[in-house]
């Protein structure tokens, strides 16, 4: 029953977590010999998911219109791998059609519409706001330490947008200006299309991120109708708090028109509560080499995995889950928006909920043959707190905090065994990775919504940790490029474009909006992200970046 029960809490994750994270991560069984010809390099060397879970709902759940928590920040490797995509603890959301048994939500010609086995409805993956602490295979510049960053599907997974220019890390060239949907909301922060990097080297300290459904706008009754949730993110960091961007309702709305469905109207993200399960880190493409020993047995390394494990052997990676009404921001929130008292941003307790956490063995495999035997090193566990993690046990494998690096293959299945039994010569032992290299420069184009009617101040450039510089120039508001594809009204714009004013006026960047942390300290962004906004424009602009490419 036990299992039964975590499997129904999780059941949304599991579903849909391989496509979340990177669709583009199948079919990545290809082989790549090295200089000994029985030496060959996997790229699915591991796969697997490391999850929570959580009780269900408190009937009937009104928990539905925010959620968020506090995850640990730390280096997975010693040294920036490429080919290399785990994602730290995250957590999806999607629209809620529970109340649709039988008709498809990704239209004739999507992406997802292909996935047969997502029918009849194809809910799971017709849209989602994910994103979050990680590694990804797109990313341009690595460093070290993970990278944060947003990221939404809007329409059946055709594409994804991660930033308030471009995708999910799969072009180099912005994305067009009927796909843009992410409106940088803080005056305060840069918001690089290769994720937010982070300051020094993190070893456990917390970045707290929640996503809020808040009104930016009116819902309107148009063609399509659109609703009035613009899920935005909001980051709690030592040096930067408060919210960073948001979803455009329209982002979600058009697929109707787009595919000339109606039956899509008001299903969306804009319109619907936000269907919200546990959490997990999707180890996606991890490098491995295979070599077998002088009698045929194969034996696989993989790169140093670490986490941040403390005497104990305890790795405190998700704490704080919280998930939230109306009542704890878009109340108020609206009231604010509809001419009444200032809010201050604080999300209120009234409208709080926090869910006794759960968890379950996790399960890893190398291109489809299982992996046998990790529990017995570490485990998942809920800790002293309502804390997810891991526990590391004794073992004579792989030392307190480090994930088995050497597996030996019985039948089907991998073992894991210490390094002293691995054969010398397999030659697996002086087997290096290979090491990631700055990617090509992030372009956006010079004309269309970047342009007209364009910025007010720049370009301006910022050194960042990572290794790169980016182009950045200012915005009025409701001028930025993410806005320029819909013919919103006069009256509409200049409406948003002053409570954005009032906004900027009254949220700093150093007062906390989400609850402190229960335990452990916040890890700092890069201090090159935070900039200050030129003379005249403190108020109504924003920071757009253009640009970003190797120092």
């Amino acid at each position: 029953m036990k299992k039964r029960r975590f499997f129904r809490s999780c059941q949304l994750l599991i579903i849909f977590a391989a496509w979340c994270l990177g669709a583009g991560g199948r079919g990545l069984a290809t082989m790549a010999e090295t200089n000994s010809p029985a030496m060959a390099r996997n790229s699915q060397g591991l796969h697997g998911y490391i999850a929570y879970g959580h009780e269900k709902f408190p009937p009937p759940s009104a928990f539905t219109a925010g959620m968020g928590f506090y995850s640990a920040v730390w280096a997975l490797t010693d040294r920036p791998l490429a080919g290399f995509q785990i994602g730290l603890p995250g957590t999806w959301i999607l629209p809620d059609n529970s109340d649709d048994r039988d008709t498809p939500l990704a239209p004739q010609g999507t992406l997802a519409r292909t996935w047969k086995e997502r029918g009849p409805t194809w809910d799971s993956v017709f849209q989602t706001v994910e994103g979050g602490l990680g590694y990804w295979r797109g990313n341009h510049f690595r460093y070290g330490p993970p990278k944060f960053s947003m990221n939404g599907t809007p329409q059946a997974y055709d594409y994804e947008v991660g930033s308030p220019g471009w995708s999910f890390f799969y072009s180099n060239e912005a994305l067009p200006d009927h796909r843009l949907g992410v409106a940088q909301l803080s005056n305060r922060l840069l918001i690089p299309p290769d994720g937010l990097p982070f300051q020094g080297r993190p070893n456990g300290d917390f970045l707290g991120y929640s996503w809020m459904a808040l009104p930016f706008t009116k819902p309107s009754p148009g063609d399509p109708p659109t609703g009035d949730q613009s899920w935005t993110c909001f980051l709690n960091a030592a040096n930067f708090k408060g919210p960073i961007a948001f979803y455009i309702p329209e982002t979600w709305s058009k697929i109707g028109k787009l595919f000339n469905d109606p039956f899509l109207y008001g299903r969306g993200l804009d319109a619907r509560p936000g269907i919200i399960g546990g959490g997990a880190m999707e180890v996606n493409t991890v490098p491995g080499f295979i070599a077998p020993d002088a009698h045929g047995t194969v034996y696989c390394k993989l790169p140093k995995l670490q986490f941040p494990a403390d005497a104990q052997g305890r790795a405190r990676l998700v704490q704080d889950v919280t998930y939230y009404s109306k009542a704890a921001l878009y109340d108020a929130f609206k009231v604010w928006h509809d001419g009444g008292p200032a809010c201050s941003g604080n999300f209120g307790r009234a409208g709080a909920w926090q869910p006794r956490l759960n968890t379950q063995t996790p399960r890893f495999d190398q291109a489809g043959r299982k992996f046998a035997g990790v529990e017995q090193v570490f485990d998942t566990r809920i800790f002293e707190g309502n804390v997810w993690g891991l526990q590391w046990f004794t073992n004579d494998i792989s030392p307190s905090g480090l994930f088995p690096q050497y597996f030996k293959r019985l039948g089907e299945k991998y073992v894991p065994v210490a390094a002293a039994d691995v054969p010398p010569e397999t030659g697996l032992a002086s087997q290096a990775f290979p090491l990631a290299s700055p990617g090509p420069p992030y372009t956006s184009p010079t004309n269309g919504a970047w342009a007209n009617p364009g910025p007010k101040l720049g370009p301006f450039t910022a050194s960042l940790a990572d290794g790169s510089v980016v182009t950045y120039s200012w915005y009025r508001f409701v001028d930025q490029p993410s806005f320029q594809q819909y013919h919103w009204s006069a009256e509409k714009r200049a409406e948003l474009q002053a409570f954005v004013e009032k906004l900027h006026a009254c949220w700093p960047i150093d007062r906390d909006y989400m609850a402190p942390p229960t335990s452990g300290k916040l890890v700092s962004l890069d201090g090159a992200l935070i900039v200050t906004p030129p003379p005249g424009l403190e108020t109504g602009y924003v920071p757009i970046v253009t640009g970003q490419k190797a120092e």
